[in-house]
This record gives C-alpha cells, structure tokens and sequence, in this order.
C-alpha cells in the first residue's frame, strides 16, 4: 500500500471528505460489469461502467475520491496500456487490477507501476471492497493534500512582490537585519513586510512557515 502523506487540515477544503466515491468499472463480460456494480451500491459508493478501455477514457474528468477495477484482457487495450495512459495524463486514480488467470509478470508489472491490488477471478465480494476502500481512501489523500496546498498557493500569491522576497530571505534563515541589507530597506520596514506576510499566509511561527515553504517547493533553511 502506499504512504498516506499527513494533510494540514487547517488549509484542507471540506467538501472533498464529503463527496461520495466514484468507482469506475472497465470490463467488456457485461455480467462481471453487472455484478461488480451490485456490490458498489450496496457497499454506498457510486459506480460508473465501462464495456471498453477507449470508452473509458474518453469520460470527463472529475475531481473526487475514486478508483478504476480494470480488467486486464481487454478487446481495445490492455490494463497495462491504460495504467500507462493514465499516468502519461498525470490521472492519479488508484487501479484494482483483476484478471481471469493468475499472470505474475503482469502483476508485478501493474503494482510496479503503482497499482492498488491485483485480484484473480473469481475473487470473494470482500476481497473486492476491501480492496476499494483502501484504493478510494487513497485517492482521498492524495486530493486532500493537493487541495490543502493549492489553498496555501492561492495565499501566496496574495502576497506583493516584496513580502515574497522577504518571505524567501526568511526561509533561508535570514535574520530581519540581514534580509534589510539584502534589500536595502531598514530593519523596521522588514519586520512590517514580514508580520504583513505571515498574517497572509496564516502562521504564527517560522517552523510553521518553513514547512508551508516546503510544500511550495520554495528553498527553505537546512535543517542540521
């Protein structure tokens, strides 16, 4: 399974947590499809069927909590060429692999590659939603996290041109008198940039800051 990165819930959206998973199904046995669909009802997520891997793909996009079960012997394309295609988008959707015949090579293939789980036909309805609840909890994260720093962004930009460089001199680990030199303005003036800044981006203290500086991708002090 893969690592949950921990989210800062005070700049996390709330709808996110609350809408409902979509689960898509890409299977071309209408049954399999059929049966698969029951069973996301019932368990209270919202299934969405595929009878081909093009059909699939080809469906708007949307931003909340979900997983793909994909058959791997598909008519069109096979699960690993649209584990691929996925991925060469940037589509981060958790894949559940399943397959009529155990096939190891492919297995290790499509979890190499960052799939959920990989299941042989017949599979048990628990193993299946098992299997969809840690792929949507997955995927749940993952949006979370983006979200909580597309909320941090959005503050940054708030910021005028000369809090965000005394925002980056302080990452550094410039002091107020340091970052004055660096850009020839006084002490005091500095200390008013930087209580502008921090007020814009809601922290009340530099570990808070650094770390919001790291999430940004902004050059931040070393820690020793």
């Amino acid at each position: 399974m893969q690592p949950v990165i921990p989210v800062d819930t005070s700049v996390m959206p709330r709808p996110i947590a609350t809408l409902t998973p979509l689960v898509y199904i890409v299977d071309d046995d209408a049954s399999v499809r059929e049966s698969i669909k029951s069973l996301i009802e019932e368990a209270g997520w919202r299934p969405e069927a595929y009878s081909s891997a093009k059909e699939f793909l080809n469906r708007p996009r949307r931003q909340r909590p979900s997983c793909l079960i994909l058959d791997v012997a598909l008519p069109d394309l096979n699960g690993l060429e649209v584990q691929q295609r996925l991925s060469d988008v940037q589509a981060e959707i958790p894949i559940i692999f399943v397959t009529g015949r155990g096939d190891i090579p492919t297995s290790v293939k499509a979890m190499k590659a960052g799939a959920a789980e990989f299941l042989t036909k017949p599979f048990e309805p628990d193993e299946l939603v098992c299997a969809i609840e840690n792929a949507v909890e997955r995927s749940r994260a993952s949006l979370e996290a983006k979200s909580a720093v597309k909320v941090l962004r959005d503050r940054h930009q708030t910021l005028t041109p000369r809090e965000r460089e005394v925002m980056a001199l302080v990452l550094t680990g410039r002091l107020n008198k340091q970052i004055g030199a660096d850009l020839g303005i006084k002490e005091i003036t500095v200390k008013a940039h930087r209580s502008h800044m921090m007020r814009k981006m809601k922290v009340r203290s530099l570990p808070e800051l650094i770390g919001i500086g790291a999430r940004l991708g902004l050059d931040t002090v070393k820690k020793s």
